[in-house]
């Protein structure tokens, strides 16, 4: 691209770097300025292109001072209307000029009229514009027409348009019956004035249908290929002994439900191969993950080797250590506990352990990836929440088992169901299995929705609940913005209910506590010992407690719908019918709204993510694993469902007969951006 240095910077802000990037970088709408209407034809409510005299010019002060200019053709008159203007354009909107307006005509307080169209003067009879002219998303200092000058000299460009040649096979083009890659390029650029304006920009038209296709098809063999390469790095091969297994599941004191049984299948199954499992372990809120991941450790353990499990908060990571301690010492094995809050003595202690192999099972925080933590033998990496964690900490705790060249076995666990097409598109290099069944004995949860100014209604409902020896999770809003008002907000209303129940025992649990704090009042908590708990977002995943019955949520409305559904997933843990109040202030936002209404009618998690997917798209939505997988800029995974199944089909038939298209696509599309897929 020949631009000087300051025209590079603004491209670069865009995302252009190169010829192939400009000529991608495709128009967001389109305006008809090959059609003119006379002025009495023209029809209200559309986008039109009209031209005429300028026959008066004046600015008036009242209601407000704008520039008015009335325009005359040989069919009528209509007011051109400026509310913001410069006094240049006062010169050279001047009686007399022929001016031609592209813009919506009203009826105003002046008549028939154009408020702020796209305007410029023009002599008698000047030509019209041959194709539909493109819109182009820009950036601040860069215009439109500068813009569009540079990618139309890119269009002209031999080089560049050699970056166009076709990478997908006839084959292929000729099954889905796509266009042709450089024939939907130049459409989208250049389209003539017969293509529907409506079908470009819904993006339905048979060239977006193409170029949508293409970068799903490049996402698909990206993942195909980091997957194929996974499986040929060494890994150690963990034989399915069960004796560990045999004397833990009688124990119980539960069954494994199908679900829970044919998802383990899958797990032991891949643990015995000799290349790194990659699984992605989804299961709703209450679903037996747990047990799931500590039968694969178990797997691990007997074969001689390390298990890792890393959960994202203090809370969890000690829940999951209080758990599996008492599922796995009556079987022998040694389990230790690392996190951050630890004294450095201590932790030094436990850090000999794993380093020696003592330790079979190590559980923690993000401090079991830190450089100074060194496994004997690890085999089996097991992440929980995995979407919390970022690229590089997944990667760390990976590496941490390549000491003898074999690559630890990777199980990461979601509470958060994702929708299938997002599976489809961004965890397609992973191996998905899904819990989607709940254990028996698990009592529905009704969700109520409480407007904050009832708030004396809630508090009776508390009392009553307490009264009857159930116990009470009051959780207080999440304030991205200051932990520390948070806390404020958490103390306050700790005070006020001490004060409101004096005869209760109210206890308060959040993000500041040391994790012995935290365990200890989670423990009161568990025991009974605390009837209200007072708690922030911290217990978001992880907490078992029975017995709890009844959750508030406080400013409900500022919260996601993931975190929603989890909270919520605190209660209904018993036998007994539980209850959750989204407690939420007026006005309430339209998303709001809409996220309260999701949360109320759905219960089902696969449910309420794919709702979730619709209101946030796939970047927020994604978390952690976006900055480590290119995010489609074209595609709609709603929308366009089966040009990912299309696409998805096609990548392994392109990697197996078509190597060097596949390379080509690939490089088309996503460049170096597929770095960290293998994490």
């Amino acid at each position: 691209m020949s631009v000087n240095v300051d025209v590079q910077e603004k491209l670069s802000r865009l995302g252009i770097y190169n010829e192939l990037d400009l000529i991608l970088h495709l128009p967001i709408r389109y305006e008809d300025e090959t059609h003119l209407f006379l002025i009495g034809d023209a029809p209200q409510g559309h986008t039109v292109q009209v031209e005429g005299v300028i026959i008066h010019n004046e600015v008036v002060i009242r209601p407000r001072r704008q520039l008015i200019c009335r325009i005359e053709d040989d069919s009528g008159i209509l007011v051109m209307r400026f509310v913001n203007f410069y006094s240049s354009q006062i010169k050279t909107y001047a009686v007399g000029k022929r001016i031609r307006l592209l813009g919506e005509i009203r009826n105003g307080f002046f008549g028939a009229e154009m408020v702020h169209p796209k305007c410029r003067i023009v002599r008698a009879g000047e030509s019209l514009a041959h194709s539909l002219t493109p819109i182009y998303p820009t950036t601040a200092g860069l215009t439109q027409k500068t813009l569009a000058k540079i990618i139309g000299q890119g269009l002209q460009d031999t080089q560049t348009l050699q970056a166009l040649i076709e990478t997908v096979p006839d084959k292929i083009i000729r099954k889905y019956r796509l266009k042709g890659f450089d024939d939907s390029v130049m459409c989208l650029h250049h389209p003539s004035p017969e293509e529907s304006i409506e079908a470009l920009q819904t993006r339905t038209h048979p060239a977006w249908r193409r170029i949508k296709f293409d970068e799903l098809l490049a996402q698909q063999l990206s993942m195909r290929v980091h997957y194929r390469q996974r499986r040929s790095l060494n890994a150690p091969v963990l034989e399915q002994k069960n004796t560990l297994k045999d004397q833990l599941l009688p124990q119980l004191g539960f069954e494994l439900t199908s679900a829970q049984i044919k998802v383990y299948a899958e797990i032991s199954r891949d643990l015995t191969a000799a290349y790194p499992m990659q699984r992605l372990l989804q299961g709703d809120v209450g679903s037996g993950k747990t047990i799931v991941a500590a039968l694969a450790a178990l797997q691990a353990i007997e074969n001689g080797f390390q298990a890792a499990i890393m959960a994202p908060t203090e809370i969890l990571a000690e829940q999951h250590f209080m758990k599996l301690s008492a599922w796995f010492e009556p079987l022998g094995v040694h389990i230790v506990w690392l996190s951050g809050g630890m004294r450095k003595k201590q932790k030094q202690t436990e850090m000999d352990k794993i380093a020696s192999g003592v330790a079979q099972l190590v559980v923690g925080t993000h401090a079991l990836f830190q450089s100074q933590v060194v496994f004997h033998q690890l085999g089996l990496a097991i992440i929980d929440e995995q979407h919390r964690f970022g690229v590089h900490q997944r990667l760390a705790l990976r590496m941490k088992g390549t000491q003898s060249d074999l690559m630890p076995h990777q199980l990461m666990m979601s509470a958060t169901p994702i929708p299938r097409t997002l599976s489809m598109s961004y965890f397609a290099d992973l191996d998905v299995s899904i819990i989607d069944q709940l254990p028996p004995g698990r009592s529905p949860v009704i969700t109520k929705l409480i407007a904050d100014r009832r708030r004396d209604e809630i508090i009776a409902r508390i009392h009553f609940a307490c009264q009857q020896d159930k116990q009470v999770y009051w959780v207080c809003p999440l304030i991205e913005e200051s932990e520390a008002l948070q806390l404020q907000t958490a103390m306050e209303t700790y005070q006020h209910l001490r004060k409101t129940f004096p005869e209760l025992n109210v206890g308060l649990v959040h993000g500041r506590l040391s994790p012995q704090e935290k365990a200890e009042i989670m423990l009161l908590f568990k025991e009974g010992k605390i009837q209200l708990l007072v708690a922030t977002t911290v217990i978001e995943v992880g907490v078992d407690v029975p017995n709890a019955s009844l959750m508030v949520i406080e400013n409900a409305e500022r919260m996601g719908l993931s975190q929603l559904h989890q909270l919520r997933g605190r209660v209904g843990r018993g036998p007994e019918a539980s209850i959750c109040i989204l407690l939420f202030q007026q006005p309430l936002s339209k998303i709001a709204r809409e996220r309260l209404r999701i949360i109320f009618e759905h219960t089902d998690g696969f449910e309420i993510a794919r709702q979730d997917l619709q209101l946030r798209g796939p970047g927020e939505f994604l978390g952690a694993r976006q900055s480590g997988v290119p995010m489609l800029r074209f595609a709609d995974l709603e929308q366009d469902g089966e040009l990912l199944e299309a696409a998805q089909d096609c990548a392994n038939e392109m990697l197996n007969n078509y190597p060097e298209l596949a390379q080509q696509h690939i490089s088309r599309w996503l460049g170096n951006k597929t770095e960290y897929l293998r994490v």
